[in-house]
């Protein structure tokens, strides 16, 4: 087998020696958590990499080199052009402004130097499918919420890694988006976007967890979400999860309302194309109305969503995944509906 680039190589070949704005960071490497180059969801992960949480190890593509595309390319005046004249309560013309920003962006030739940076940390990485997300330079802040404006790409193969970050960067500007952006005084040219590309964890079970009560805003309880298999079948609310409510304190479960599930998105090993690369497989039916988690693993979970809110000093909306026996932290911002 013909093994890629080691981290080592990464770093001084591709990132140390480089004299200009740096393409690819990985995720634990030592440096300043910038979320104007990494955004807010590379800046948490390698915070929480730090941290000793356990995170998929991964990599940023940073903002600079999304904003190379737009400069190399020439299309970032025709990005701007098209916005200047857009009146976001236009439906119609919202989503067709839009969909052209997004063909642009999406079709620009990828500057040589940036895909090769993200093959070469790709393969580095090790071979396998990884999980492609957005990480926009506003993205996870406290005063703002941006969850789920932009595409997430879930076991993404080798052959696709570059285009799909690409196809990532285009999902800045779908409608939801840019209507957002406008309606909150953000600058749709200075907001940037990363790009965080992990090792795709194949999750037994996965979900969201809150270190504050999303309802009550009881800073003394950890409210848990759990799904079978991979977490797109909550965020796309497909299925309905399992509750769990623990206490912060002793960890003892406070409630617990159990939802059977009829089936779970998994990774398709047989897939031919990107768009057949997940499938929705039926459960079987002796754990169709079992507990997703055991009391013992909710409250080892909350432990883990603890650390982390003791970690960044405030309630966490967190994303997991849970696979052989082992919590992964996929994803971790402030709740911004509380005052902290």
């Amino acid at each position: 087998m013909v093994r890629g680039p080691c981290w080592d190589c990464i770093v001084n070949c591709v990132l140390h020696n480089n004299s200009g704005p740096r393409h690819v960071i990985r995720i634990d490497e030592p440096g300043k958590n910038d979320v104007a180059v990494v955004g807010g969801k590379g800046a948490n992960l390698r915070e929480l990499t730090r941290a000793g949480i356990p995170v998929p190890p991964g990599f940023v593509v940073t903002a600079n080199a999304y904003s190379e595309l737009l400069g190399a390319t020439g299309i970032r005046d025709t990005i701007a052009s098209h916005l200047s004249i857009l009146d976001v309560d236009d439906a119609p013309s919202l989503n067709a402004a839009a969909a052209e920003i997004k063909r642009l962006i999406s079709e620009a030739p990828m500057p040589a130097d940036i895909a090769a940076a993200i093959s070469d940390a790709y393969q580095a990485l090790g071979e396998g499918p990884v999980a492609v997300r957005s990480s926009a330079t506003a993205e996870d802040l406290a005063e703002a919420s941006f969850a789920g404006q932009q595409e997430s790409y879930l076991n993404v193969e080798a052959a696709d890694v570059v285009r799909v970050v690409q196809e990532v960067w285009a999902s800045l500007f779908e409608p939801r988006a840019i209507f957002y952006r406008a309606k909150n005084g953000f600058d749709d040219m200075q907001v940037g976007i990363a790009v965080v590309v992990q090792k795709m964890v194949q999750s037994h079970c996965s979900g969201v967890m809150f270190t504050i009560h999303p309802v009550t805003n009881n800073r003394s309880q950890i409210v848990i979400e759990a799904v079978y298999g991979l977490g797109e079948a909550i965020v796309s609310g497909m299925v309905t999860p399992d509750s769990y409510v623990v206490d912060k304190t002793t960890g003892s479960m406070l409630d617990c309302e159990v939802v059977p599930q009829e089936q779970e998105m998994i990774r398709n090993p047989r897939a031919r194309a990107p768009e057949e690369r997940n499938l929705w497989q039926p459960i079987d039916w002796s754990r169709r109305a079992k507990q997703k988690l055991s009391d013992e693993e909710a409250t080892e979970l909350a432990a883990l969503g603890s650390q982390v809110e003791e970690h960044f000093g405030c309630p966490q909306d967190i994303e997991w995944a849970y696979s052989g026996g082992v919590f992964y932290i996929v994803q971790a911002r402030a709740v911004t509906t509380v005052n902290h």
